[in-house]
């Protein structure tokens, strides 16, 4: 299936769009709308056949803020023999090509949220004015202007804290970046997808059916739909790994988390896949391959061991392992249920590396 690209986009009462000359930005109401692109700022009014158009001055650009040095990463510990895959901090994962998008993207996200303030001053203080001497009728007037204002001021915070990524993409690039979404709907497609969140070895093989490598993972769901933070005109892969999510975009996989966001160019991405036999003790995927069986709990000739009674048989599946790592501290493990679609991942990914294709507008 094909990625749409959008040559408009509205972020609220904003209009963003993409012509052969550059981006324009637009406000207003029907009939009436002051906008910016590569011309300049203009003005733009009239219905029913007849339009005015106006050049408007435009402003000096202001200077952008300098971003702060990111702490390092304190290393997590190890717990028994289970040993936790996890990324790094997010503000280690950056390159000199995406310092200006990441300091955006962190800023935003750093704003406070305003309507739960107005909320609570709400119900909380203003039934407290009348001990202070406050008419009924001014608390009744003012708890309805809180109650009216908190959804028009949750609104307004979720403008000023989005970002907007707007991507013109040359031929070549649409096509490899079609390559990657193929891939990404390959994985889709798969029964069943876990993120991998904890992997280590056991001595103990007879009580768990004689497997001498523990995991924990999680069932996740891929999407194509970017954090909310984020307002784009392309579907963009999307892969929840635990507390954190990779974002696919043309230029550069974001990572983002509750602390905030990375950035990983394809050149600096490694995608490693393995497959490998798993004992399932759940549900059997409707597209795993099954290759063998076991008993939850074993004797030294691999058949049950009679001292339990709830001893039970577990399918041996092949499934693949999918592994996200760079450099700077990505540590990311998925698991597929179905064989050879990972490689189609990695192969895109590759596909990426090439400079200057992909355009952020």
């Amino acid at each position: 299936m094909a990625f749409y690209i959008r040559r408009s986009l509205r972020v609220g009462p904003l209009r963003f769009n993409l012509s052969k000359s550059g981006i324009g930005v637009s406000a207003g109401i029907k009939g009436l709308r002051v906008g910016t692109g590569p011309r300049g700022n203009y003005i733009h009014m009239g219905r029913g056949g007849l339009y005015y158009r106006a050049t408007l001055p435009s402003p000096s650009k202001a200077d952008q803020p300098t971003l702060p040095a990111a702490p390092t990463p304190a290393a997590r510990p190890t717990i028994e023999t289970i040993t936790e895959i996890e990324s790094g901090s997010v503000f280690q994962m950056t390159d000199s090509s995406s310092e200006n998008l990441l300091r955006e993207l962190n800023d935003k996200r750093r704003k406070w949220r305003l309507w739960p303030w107005v909320l609570a001053g709400t119900l909380v203080v203003v039934p407290q004015l009348s001990n202070m001497g406050i008419s009924e009728t001014i608390g009744g007037v003012l708890m309805l202007l809180g109650i009216v204002a908190t959804p028009f001021i949750a609104y307004w915070d979720r403008l000023r804290r989005t970002s907007v990524l707007l991507y013109d993409l040359e031929q070549d690039a649409v096509a490899r970046y079609q390559q990657l979404h193929d891939a990404f709907d390959a994985l889709g497609g798969c029964a069943r997808t876990w993120h991998m969140s904890a992997k280590g070895a056991t001595r103990d093989w007879k009580r768990h059916a004689g497997a001498s490598t523990l995991v924990q993972r999680k069932p996740i769901k891929l999407t194509k739909t970017p954090p909310n933070t984020i307002k784009t005109n392309i579907e963009v892969p999307s892969i929840p790994v635990g507390k954190q999510t990779l974002c696919f975009f043309p230029d550069r996989v974001l990572l983002f988390d509750r602390d905030g966001v990375g950035a990983i160019p394809y050149r600096g991405l490694t995608v490693e896949v393995r497959t490998g036999q798993f004992i399932e003790d759940g549900a059997v995927p409707t597209d795993a391959r099954v290759v063998g069986q076991t008993w939850r709990y074993v004797n030294k000739k691999g058949g049950p061991d009679k001292r339990f009674k709830d001893n039970r048989q577990l399918p041996i599946c092949v499934y693949e392992d999918v592994a996200f790592a760079s450099t700077t501290g990505l540590n990311e493990v998925i698991q597929l249920s179905k064989t050879g679609v990972g490689q189609q991942l990695a192969g895109a990914a590759s596909a990426q590396v090439v400079e200057r294709d992909a355009q952020l507008v």
